[in-house]
């Protein structure tokens, strides 16, 4: 595929990054928010959006929880990215001239490591690449960046030590969103289908709701719920399950939850991804 897909962030995020492995052929579009992203698709700006959902170690994004449902747009693929933090400095200096290490706050939390051997100062800014980007604009021996190694290469900065993250295992996973659903057939293997439901304010309604899962021998893999509009009793849930709406367990559990639940939306059937197939998915 060509054209344009958009992210949120600045050239060398790992969104960016994302991006290009999985659509190599494509210009990656850096948008300053997850709506500004998702506006790209919307508008025809962009063809499709890449967008975080969960992150190995730090759990849900939450804002996607909240925008995308509402956005009219489909997921028609997810991505795994590995979270690969690198050391980077300006050129010519040595790690031992280090006194400050920017970088997002989650990041420097997943470097907590690095960060003691070396009694560098942590600094929060506002994203990974962004931190690399100040950097390198100071030129300054003394500060360094927690980013990705593609940041390195756009900015222009050196790598003094590659993967600093705390564990190997950090891996942040994307929707893939367009304005079309996807043309999947059904009788493809390994697929994904995710929804968004609210169930009826009564006791053990989400029991009642995901019963049918079960009992039709479908797999979830995410379960997420938040709160709609501020209100406690308006809760909403994401769901990720193994499986296409036209597979005979699928379609019966999504009927059975329709009848517990006071709205259901499929957000998309798409494969998956080769990471996921390759750690054991159901067929």
């Amino acid at each position: 595929m060509t054209g344009m897909i958009s992210f949120q962030g600045v050239p060398g995020a790992y969104s960016d990054l994302a991006c290009r492995n999985a659509y190599p052929a494509m210009t990656t579009l850096p948008c300053a928010s997850f709506e500004a992203a998702i506006d790209a698709v919307r508008d025809g700006r962009a063809a499709l959006g890449m967008l975080p959902c969960e992150n190995s170690l730090a759990g849900r994004v939450s804002d996607i929880h909240q925008l995308l449902p509402d956005s009219g747009l489909y997921i028609i693929g997810e991505q795994f990215q590995r979270v690969e933090h690198c050391l980077l400095a300006v050129r010519g200096a040595r790690i031992d001239e280090i006194r400050r290490a920017h970088s997002h706050s989650v990041a420097l939390g997943q470097v907590r490591r690095i960060l003691a051997e070396l009694d560098l100062t942590p600094v929060v800014e506002a994203d990974t690449a962004g931190a690399a980007e100040l950097v390198a604009g100071w030129g300054r021996k003394e500060d360094a960046a927690i980013a990705s190694a593609l940041a390195a290469e756009i900015y222009g900065l050196n790598i003094l030590r590659a993967n600093v993250e705390d564990a190997a295992h950090n891996t942040t996973r994307f929707y893939v969103v367009a304005p079309r659903a996807a043309a999947v057939d059904p009788a493809t293997r390994n697929l994904m289908t995710t929804f968004v439901f609210r169930v009826r304010n009564v006791p053990a309604a989400l029991y009642k709701a995901l019963g049918g899962f079960a009992t039709n021998g479908v797999n979830m893999t995410r379960l997420e719920s938040y709160m709609i509009n501020g209100a406690f009793t308006a809760t909403q849930f994401l769901c990720d399950v193994e499986g296409h709406p036209e597979h005979t367990s699928v379609r019966r559990a999504l009927e059975e939850l329709s009848f517990f639940s006071t709205e259901m939306r499929v957000l998309g059937a798409y494969p998956m991804a080769a990471f996921r197939v390759g750690q054991g998915a159901a067929d």
